[in-house]
């Protein structure tokens, strides 16, 4: 997958693209079933498919003082663009300047003179240009006026939302946040199309969890991510750099520690039945289940008595379910097509 830094100066195989257009923190089902949209397009048309994003995310420009609340650094955004069948993705830095384009200036200089879009898709509810003065009315008006076809699809549908008396859930990064905040990873996971994962550096620690008998690898959430719910989690971990992805079993307490207060919140991932350092080393941990909130103990002894029962029932927890080694999903979580 080529990327490219800006929308200006595009190499000629770049243009005349099928331009799918959002932020896609999550790269949730919606945004999946947006892309590949657009690829049953762009190979209709023969021409290739491209994502436009923009990097920081617009929320982070204009609440800068917000909490965390991002659900996709760039490099996994890209990561998980790429296995779409995405040929391009074009990461626009949005700046004060870009900000300032009128709706109308967006699509003149950045999909017709810049991209040369065959045809750009968007979810129904997209809005643009400077004040959010554009909408996908305006976007169709536009572009007809620069001689492109723009398709506007609605992100509805999360899976086990399906009788008549339910209303269908969106496919919402908004909403993804939500249960990740309130311990619900599970849920998460059915509209992102796989468990959400901490990734990170693995880095020394007290070693306290080693004196205690759980040695743990300790990872910093990175201050713009979000913070789900602080406590203990039923995970899978896998550490980068070494061919595909071996997924190990595991139990992590995230948070402050009360126990120990900590300054800044600490993902503590203690994998089953492994030894080895894992100083230095990239580590994914994917959130598979909620366990319990975060708690303090009144000896060393009492908090290593729940850590073995924190062990046991994560090893309970992921021992039924089917889990694909290839993909941090099980198959009941395919991605759309």
């Amino acid at each position: 997958m080529m990327i490219l830094r800006h929308y200006k100066s595009v190499p000629e195989q770049a243009r005349g693209a099928v331009v799918v257009i959002g932020n896609f923190d999550g790269i949730h089902r919606g945004h999946q079933a947006l892309i590949a949209k657009g690829r049953r397009l762009a190979e209709e048309f023969g021409a290739p498919l491209a994502v436009l994003t923009f990097e920081p995310h617009p929320r982070s420009y204009f609440q800068p003082d917000q909490p965390p609340f991002l659900l996709t650094p760039f490099r996994v955004k890209a990561q998980l663009i790429s296995t779409l069948g995405v040929d391009i993705l074009v990461v626009q830095r949005f700046s004060k300047a870009f900000a300032s384009l009128t709706a109308e200036q967006f699509v003149a200089d950045v999909l017709a003179e810049g991209l040369q879009a065959r045809h750009v898709l968007v979810g129904e509810n997209f809005r643009f240009g400077k004040g959010r003065g554009g909408d996908l009315a305006l976007l169709e008006t536009e572009g007809r006026r620069h001689g492109f076809g723009v398709t506007g699809m609605s992100l509805a549908g999360a899976p086990g939302k399906t009788d008549a008396d339910k209303p269908q859930e969106v496919f919402s990064s908004s909403l993804v946040r939500e249960y990740l905040r309130e311990g619900s990873p599970t849920r998460a996971a059915l509209l992102l199309g796989r468990y959400w994962e901490i990734e990170g550096r693995v880095q020394p620690g007290a070693r306290r969890g080693r004196t205690l008998g759980f040695p743990t690898a300790n990872i910093a959430l990175k201050k713009e991510m979000l913070r789900p719910a602080y406590g203990v989690y039923a995970v899978r971990a896998t550490l980068e750099g070494q061919g595909p992805p071996h997924w190990r079993a595991g139990v992590a307490n995230l948070g402050l520690s009360p126990m120990f207060n900590y300054k800044e919140p600490l993902l503590e991932v203690y994998l089953f039945d492994f030894e080895g350092d894992l100083y230095g080393r990239n580590m994914r941990v994917a959130l598979i289940d909620y366990l319990r909130g975060e708690m303090t103990f009144d000896s060393l002894d009492a908090l290593k008595e729940q850590m073995a029962e924190d062990s046991r029932r994560a090893r309970a927890t992921l021992a039924w379910e089917d889990w694909d080694a290839q993909w941090p999903a099980s198959p009941f979580l395919t991605p759309p097509g």
